[in-house]
């Protein structure tokens, strides 16, 4: 089974995120299930969301704890929640920011995990210039899937076109893929150096 864990802050579209993303995997003919876990806070409060995805039917229901991949929509929350909490030795982390892992103040943690498995992308930049709101979900999904491959970038785009429509729906599709093809260089560019 393989668990992704996103944090973000209310009103970045953190939920909407974790389910595009089980949908994707669904569209691929896999099991999955999304969840959000946050109490009655208001925009801009910590909020995390779930998802798992697996080739079988998957009967937990609880928060994931370890997880394989981490996405961080909000990089201010880097050092104010423990993100990095229960970590998979070998997961996946892609954080929304044009800054490195150094100048995040997570140079260590890029130095004891492995680079094709790290990244940073500006997915609210990608979301002002396609979508011209800051919600770096759909963007995100798009680097996500590049940087994992647990999804193909076609699942992402459907996913997308599933929950919203029309110009809006071709933004996000628009910033998903954008944000593939970023990643997919910054880890071509990792490997060549």
């Amino acid at each position: 089974m393989f668990q992704v864990r996103i944090h973000g802050r209310g009103g970045q579209g953190v939920v909407s995120g974790a389910e595009m993303l089980s949908i994707a995997a669904f569209l691929e003919g896999r099991h999955a299930q999304a969840f959000p876990s946050f109490g009655s806070e208001r925009m801009g409060a910590p909020v995390v969301a779930f998802c798992r995805i697996d080739d079988k039917p998957i009967r937990l229901r609880e928060p994931v704890m370890e997880p394989q991949a981490l996405i961080i929509q909000d990089p201010t929350l880097l050092h104010q929640v423990d993100l990095f909490a229960g970590l998979h030795e070998c997961a996946y982390i892609l954080i929304n920011s044009t800054r490195s892992f150094e100048e995040l103040g997570l140079g260590e943690l890029a130095h004891d995990t492995r680079h094709y498995r790290l990244c940073t992308i500006g997915a609210t930049e990608l979301a002002l210039k396609h979508v011209g709101r800051p919600l770096p979900n759909a963007a995100l999904l798009g680097g996500f899937a590049a940087l994992s491959t647990t999804i193909r970038l076609e699942s992402v785009s459907a996913a997308i076109r599933d929950k919203f429509s029309g110009r809006v729906a071709d933004a996000n599709v628009a910033a998903a893929a954008e944000a593939f093809a970023t990643v997919l260089k910054e880890l071509e560019d990792a490997r060549d150096a």
